[in-house]
């Protein structure tokens, strides 16, 4: 839906915060996100997530399956204050949703099951955090469950992600007593009207069986907070009293030097505590001002750094993190880091050197849009009028060009072949693949010319139910599916040195080129093979001419894509140009592209070629009683049980799992628990094949 309106945003950086909601899956984000809205006014009936009625849950498929599959942006008024919010997935098959998400924004607000504390997706989400240095407030969320331990979820915080919590908030009660909580900087109780859905609450004294734990709590955050204001440290060491309003600037201080964590307490079912974690993101996250300033390059010389500051009146600098397919044209939602951006205007994609139009721009409500006239520096808006921009792509100003860090994401586990049912959605399944693969980075395709299949590839199993499901419903394009598949690779063990010659004499016009390459392995400090290829050349001009190095270049990693032990890419290796030899005549690209294939192909086969396989870091939960089948299941999948504890009634395996193995694993581990048991998984690296294995897959 579009609205007619037209609107300027507002300029007003210090009361702008860009934020996302992050957690493991089913911690409850979405239905903060829909408290969120509800008590900010942008929606005047409550969605709920089991009812498929949820707002940013828009998709035909997160309804069904009553999950969040990708992310979705609104923007919401609080206390003067205007709030950009993006609610990400939780499933680790959507993990590039979450990436790209927290690339553009500027702090995180992180839910918690109070019943589980911290898990496997919530370790992932935190560690994409931290790569982008996002300051993070946290939302014990769920207090009402059975079996909710504030105290144990703020420790799984501290000794599980290596964080500094500071407990801002106390529950009163947990389970089916839960019934508001006490803020520690104001010392009061807050009880909230659940008949009112929470729209109204009560404040009033501390009950007198919590004042001493309250008081004692407090001490321990006021002394936290101390370290990161002078003042509020010679109050605190003199026993002076202390202000609600020193506290929290101490606090805002530790949270955006990112070493402190403030934690909320509530449940978002009961409509218990979102409105105090609302106002813990004005106090405590950062504005766009807050943050660092960006730091760009100039795309003609990468050695030259350029700043990016979040100034209106700067020429404009944007970056291209999300794309949509839709009806009206692709959407290309923007972060605008610098300057401003009209509707109407002319960009520069820096990354395809191609000149673009901003035909459009939207402030964007989940699928709903309101129309702008112009965004500015801060904002995260949706624009249309794009056609060669891809995720991760610089916008910008065509007479100041800047190039922005790019967004990396994770590589494809699992393959799936499919084809269409006649000639005639031949071409029509093309057009699709191509609009997927702009929508989804983690998502790719290749031609298999021997079976006449196409291979997609994704990050998990749910990825491509719901990329097939895209295909079928959205595209309307009728295929034919095989099995899914593991996407392995190939690596070397050791250094080769090998030698390359294309020599071609048909009387005429030769062709010649001659490479001498090293190739190494390219192992990262954990141990594991890098998923990187590096190429470099230190060949002298007077034996490869500088013109003909980047086709080396081109012949080697056109080469690495098919492996030699059974075809598949290759990874985690460096090939060195270290000599080589030209002919005045007859000497051209494609002679030397043809060389460094050969050199590579010989050099292979010399450097010990191995098998990887995708193995997953693994977590279930599982009753008791059960626990010694499950671990036998998972160590007679090749599996390696890394740690086991209990938590409550059920105990928690943690361990590690070849892809291949797992799946089909739901159906097993409900069939082993009767339904009791649930696992995550999520990609952890790419380890050797054990050689009896590997025989069987090379044929």
């Amino acid at each position: 839906m579009i609205s007619s309106e037209t609107i300027v945003m507002s300029s007003n950086l210090e009361k702008l915060r860009n934020i996302g909601i992050m957690a493991h899956i089913d911690a409850g984000k979405t239905t903060v996100t829909e408290r969120i809205l509800y008590y900010a006014g942008k929606t005047y009936k409550m969605g709920e997530v089991h009812n498929g009625t949820a707002v940013m849950d828009f998709m035909e498929e997160e309804q069904k399956r009553g999950i969040t599959i990708t992310s979705a942006a609104t923007k919401c008024p609080w206390k003067e204050f205007e709030i950009n919010l993006i609610d990400t997935p939780g499933h680790i098959d959507f993990t590039a949703e979450v990436e790209r998400s927290l690339r553009v924004l500027d702090g995180a607000v992180a839910v918690f099951d109070g019943s589980e504390g911290v898990q496997a997706q919530s370790e992932t989400v935190w560690r994409q955090g931290r790569e982008y240095n996002l300051p993070c407030i946290c939302f014990i969320n769920k207090m009402d469950k059975i079996g909710a331990d504030f105290e144990m979820s703020v420790e799984s915080i501290r000794d599980k992600l290596l964080a500094n919590p500071i407990v801002l908030q106390l529950p009163i009660g947990a389970g089916d007593s839960f019934a508001g909580v006490i803020d520690l900087i104001k010392m009061q109780a807050v009880f909230y009207k659940t008949e009112q859905m929470g729209a109204t609450f009560e404040e009033a004294d501390i009950p007198a069986d919590l004042l001493e734990a309250a008081e004692r709590q407090r001490r321990e955050t006021i002394e936290l907070a101390a370290e990161y204001d002078e003042e509020l440290m010679d109050r605190y060491v003199h026993d002076e009293p202390v202000g609600a309003e020193m506290i929290c600037r101490a606090i805002r201080k530790g949270t955006l030097a990112n070493e402190l964590h403030p934690v909320f307490a509530g449940s978002a079912l009961k409509y218990i505590g979102v409105q105090r974690l609302l106002d813990g993101v004005l106090a405590y996250l950062p504005s766009p001002l807050d943050r660092p300033v960006l730091t760009g390059h100039n795309p003609s010389d990468k050695k030259k750094e350029i700043a990016v500051k979040c100034d209106p009146k700067g020429s404009m600098v944007a970056l291209a993190f999300k794309i949509t397919s839709d009806a009206h044209g692709d959407l290309y939602f923007l972060r605008i880091y610098q300057g401003k951006l009209k509707s109407g205007s002319r960009v520069l994609n820096v990354n395809r050197e191609k000149r673009e139009n901003i035909t459009r721009i939207f402030e964007m409500h989940a699928k709903e849009r309101k129309i702008l006239d112009s965004a500015s520096a801060g904002d995260i808006v949706a624009v249309v009028g794009l056609k060669q921009t891809l995720t991760g792509d610089t916008v910008c100003d065509p007479k100041k060009p800047v190039a922005l860090p790019s967004i990396a994401f994770p590589q494809t586990v699992i393959n799936m072949s499919i084809e269409p049912r006649t000639t005639a959605e031949k071409a029509k399944l093309g057009e699709a693949l191509a609009d997927l693969k702009r929508e989804d980075p983690t998502f790719e395709c290749k031609f298999d010319s021997e079976t006449g299949q196409t291979i997609i590839s994704g990050m998990g199993e749910l990825h491509l139910e719901v990329l097939q499901h895209k295909l079928v419903k959205e595209k309307g394009v009728n295929i034919r599916v095989g099995r899914p598949r593991v996407a392995y690779k190939e690596a070397i063990t050791r250094a080769s040195e090998v030698e390359g010659k294309f020599v071609r004499q048909t009387g005429g016009h030769g062709q010649y080129g001659h490479v001498v390459l090293k190739i190494e392995p390219l192992i990262t400090e954990d141990g594991h093979w890098s998923r990187d290829i590096e190429f470099e050349c230190k060949a002298g001009g007077d034996a490869v001419p500088r013109e003909y190095v980047s086709d080396v270049e081109r012949g080697a990693r056109d080469a690495l894509g098919c492996g030699v032990l059974a075809g598949y890419p290759l990874v985690g290796l460096k090939v060195t140009l270290i000599d080589g030899s030209f002919h005045s005549v007859d000497s051209s690209s494609l002679a030397f592209e043809q060389a460094a294939a050969i050199a590579v192909e010989k050099g292979l086969k010399a450097a010990g070629p191995v098998l990887l396989e995708p193995v997953m870091r693994l977590e279930a939960i599982v009753p008791q009683a059960n626990f010694g089948a499950v671990q036998g299941s998972l160590l007679a999948k090749r599996g390696l049980i890394s740690g086991c504890r209990i938590h409550g009634n059920m105990q928690v395996i943690d361990a590690k799992v070849p892809l291949v193995e797992m799946f089909g694993y739901s159906s097993e581990i409900r069939s082993a628990t009767a339904g009791r048991g649930s696992f995550t998984m999520e990609p952890l690296s790419y380890e050797k094949v054990p050689d009896q294995i590997a025989g069987r897959i090379i044929i």
